[in-house]
């Protein structure tokens, strides 16, 4: 999940947080600050260890618990649990049910989780009639993590149809094994795959590093630290991907709707803009289209989605995000990738660990504390 190496940014609520990290200034000075929307959080629910959500089927939202738990929002609440893992996970670190996602057609649910062994699992259920189908379940990829932090975990399926899924760079502090960086591993990674074109899965014959010798071929991106959360604006389809950094600076990197992959974020050898530890920018990197320093009381990037929504006009076309520590409500306008306008929305969501899309475009923020609130006109 989200956790700097130093202990400052590990947070503490019961012991869940205490092993998760997961305004500040912002260190674009040319950005001109806006008048910001006028919102409002609004608490719809209360969930144990909110942690990742997805829009789900008949209109409804999914809401992923930290310990194994999937519930879905109704009027009154999160109802009883839909599925639960919690006996084949642990939340030691920062490990537990991480992420969860629905196909195109809500035929399918995916959930993104450690085991007990520490191994990122990515596992597959068919969906009929609005309901999962549990004796369906089959794993579709897994990959071993030497370390109990940066597991990253987010998954999402792309306008093209294909599932990505999104790993930190293995932990530990200033990636040891320069996994970022080298192409013979999925740490560090944005993968592409395609879950039901093969046994497990298939990788799209147009992926960037397909045929390239002593490369994954289901790279789609890498030099990431900890690609917490990301996200496909619903209107473009560029991508969005906030990385926790080190020590110093957060990012968020920005990728056209007609990327044809293959980008280098840069980590280790570069954090944000900025050479990490005397390392030297590579010749391909691709700079985020924002970053913000720790100088303030921000500490982990969380990031959200481009707002797509109808209840707040003022609001449409931007990004909005928040940072774990600081839980400030943020927003950046960008215009062919290069971001116009920032905003603080003026609201604060707690530890904020994840935002949550609805179906109808709508906003939720998950704060880790338990509250599951949504983006509503002020």
């Amino acid at each position: 999940m989200k956790v700097r190496t130093r202990s400052s940014a590990i947070i503490g609520t019961i012991c869940l947080i205490a092993s998760l990290a997961l305004t500040t200034a912002s260190a674009d000075e040319r950005a001109a600050p806006r008048q910001a929307a006028e919102v409002t959080l609004t608490q719809v629910a209360t969930a144990q260890n909110p942690i990742a959500g997805a829009a789900g089927p008949g209109g409804t939202v999914w809401i992923a618990e930290r310990a194994g738990t999937v519930r879905v929002l109704g009027r009154q609440g999160l109802g009883t649990p839909v599925l639960d893992i919690s006996d084949e996970t642990t939340t030691d670190g920062e490990r537990g049910l991480l992420g969860i996602a629905f196909d195109k057609t809500f035929a399918h649910f995916y959930i993104s989780y450690t085991d007990l062994e520490g191994t990122s699992t990515v596992d597959e259920f068919a969906v009929r009639y609005g309901k999962i189908q549990p004796n369906t379940r089959r794993t579709v990829l897994t990959q071993t993590q030497p370390y109990p932090n940066h597991n990253g975990g987010d998954i999402k399926f792309g306008p093209d149809g294909y599932l990505y899924i999104a790993f930190g760079d293995g932990g530990s502090g200033g990636d040891p094994h320069d996994n970022g960086q080298n192409l013979d591993t999925l740490l560090g990674k944005l993968l592409r795959i395609d879950p039901r074109g093969g046994k497990p899965y298939a990788i799209p014959s147009d992926n960037p590093f397909v045929g390239v010798p002593n490369a994954k071929g289901e790279i789609w991106a890498y030099g990431l630290r900890n690609p917490w959360r990301f996200s496909f604006d619903a209107g473009t389809g560029d991508l969005l991907i906030a990385d926790v950094g080190q020590s110093e600076w957060e990012e968020i990197d920005w990728a056209p709707a007609s990327s044809k992959g293959g980008e280098n974020y840069g980590w280790s050898e570069m954090e944000g803009n900025h050479p990490f530890r005397g390392g030297t920018e590579p010749a391909n990197h691709v700079p985020p289209v924002h970053e913000y320093d720790r100088s303030g009381l921000g500490c982990s990037v969380t990031g959200g989605f481009v707002y797509r929504g109808k209840a707040i006009p003022a609001l449409k076309g931007q990004y909005v995000f928040s940072d774990y520590c600081d839980g400030t409500v943020r927003t950046l306008q960008l215009e062919n990738g290069k971001v116009t306008g920032e905003s603080d929305l003026g609201v604060n969501g707690g530890e904020v660990i994840s935002f949550v899309q609805g179906g109808d475009g709508e906003l939720y923020v998950l704060g880790i504390g338990g509250k599951v609130s949504r983006i509503d006109p002020a």
